[in-house]
């Protein structure tokens, strides 16, 4: 099983907060890890918001982002496919990231072949579509 986390669940493997021990579970449970190359950026944005809103100290930043940076060459890291997610964003009335994230994971099923990828968000919206389009959706507790 892949296991496609989007920048949400990204951040719940390396920051402890509601629903972490489920996110690590399913990813230790994986074969594979993927992401969407625009992951990385995002979660450098979110953790530099949550320092400057004083939720994490500049320590845990460096220390998370060093920690992913490590990490990155092991996930499968899915390139951008931007007219498939604009197609998306209009379909599902997503945001452009969520949609860029959903477009990778419909792209990781087409590689891997149906029922072999599961998604994991923490955006109810994001979640909704990839249910719409096929796409198990883990949900915690499961």
């Amino acid at each position: 099983m892949i296991v496609y986390a989007d920048t949400s669940s990204l951040l719940k493997i390396y920051i402890g907060e509601r629903h972490s021990e489920d996110v690590r579970a399913w990813v230790a449970a994986a074969d594979c890890l993927a992401t969407s190359r625009v992951a990385y950026p995002e979660t450098a944005a979110a953790l530099a918001r949550r320092q400057r809103c004083g939720d994490l100290p500049a320590s845990a930043v460096r220390s998370v982002l060093r920690d992913l940076a490590r990490r990155w060459a092991e996930l499968m890291v899915i390139d951008l496919s931007e007219i498939r997610a604009g197609g998306l964003a209009v379909r599902h009335g997503l945001r452009g990231f969520d949609a860029v994230h959903l477009a990778a994971a419909l792209t990781v099923r087409t590689a891997a072949g149906g029922d072999a990828v599961a998604f994991s968000s923490f955006d109810a919206a994001l979640n909704r579509a990839a249910a719409r389009e096929g796409l198990i959706v883990l949900e915690p507790g499961t």
